[in-house]
């Protein structure tokens, strides 16, 4: 049995969404990120970075493994599954997961501080992070011109990166022209595995609800973490 200790945002998702897809048995512990919980000494002991999210392999003497680019590595190597063998395509994986880990994400992360939490509108921060997010991409467009996943096969490198890329409109960024993006959100979207783990823990308040008074939670809470 594995615990997950999470919350409702894209990071939160790629566990979640690789432990539906292996079919491994988990709890949920859902972390209430705007009470500051993941500072938590507790929590610390098993993440010292405080973020989320962190696995506890109870099956492996309560091996816990923090950062989610790690946990799916790890994921995979244990099941044998969404990651070859072999070291041309384990390598081909790894670099779009890191393209996710040192690009989408971030990038992306940024253009929702400057464009949707921030009271203060910064334009040129707003647009040069938009800008390099929709940059990232077309990078991703380009090669799932040629593919059907971003590997090839299906992946850890999707599973990290769908999550960032379908609240895209939370950013600011649109995705229209970008057609083989499109294809790929919509298959991604279609898998089961994406659609459970991807409202795991539940939330009445998540990243690009239509419902404005769930938007305005999510950006209450992030303001507060923020601000910690």
């Amino acid at each position: 049995m594995i615990d997950l200790y999470t919350a409702p945002t894209p990071n939160g998702w790629k566990a979640s969404i690789a432990l539906e897809e292996l079919g491994l048995p988990y709890n949920v512990h859902a972390i209430d990120l705007g009470q500051n919980e993941q500072k938590q000494d507790w929590y610390l002991k098993l993440n010292p970075n405080g973020r989320i999210p962190t696995i506890v392999d109870r099956a492996e003497d309560d091996f816990a493994v923090f950062e989610s680019g790690a946990i799916l590595l790890y994921l995979a190597e244990k099941t044998g599954r969404l990651l070859p063998s072999d070291a041309k395509g384990r390598s081909r994986v790894i670099q779009w997961l890191m393209f996710q880990m040192g690009g989408v994400g971030p990038m992306q992360g940024q253009a929702n501080v400057f464009f949707r939490y921030l009271p203060e509108k910064i334009e040129i921060a707003i647009n040069r992070y938009q800008h390099e997010t929709k940059r990232l991409y077309g990078v991703l467009d380009r090669q799932l011109a040629d593919h059907e996943y971003l590997a090839g096969d299906f992946s850890i490198a999707d599973i990290a990166t769908w999550p960032w890329v379908r609240i895209h409109g939370w950013a600011g960024v649109e995705v229209d022209d970008l057609p083989h993006l499109v294809r790929w959100l919509d298959t991604m979207a279609a898998r089961p595995a994406c659609q459970r783990g991807g409202e795991i823990p539940r939330s009445s308040a998540l990243p690009g609800d239509d419902d404005e008074l769930s938007s305005e939670k999510v950006v209450e809470a992030a303001r507060n973490i923020l601000q910690k």
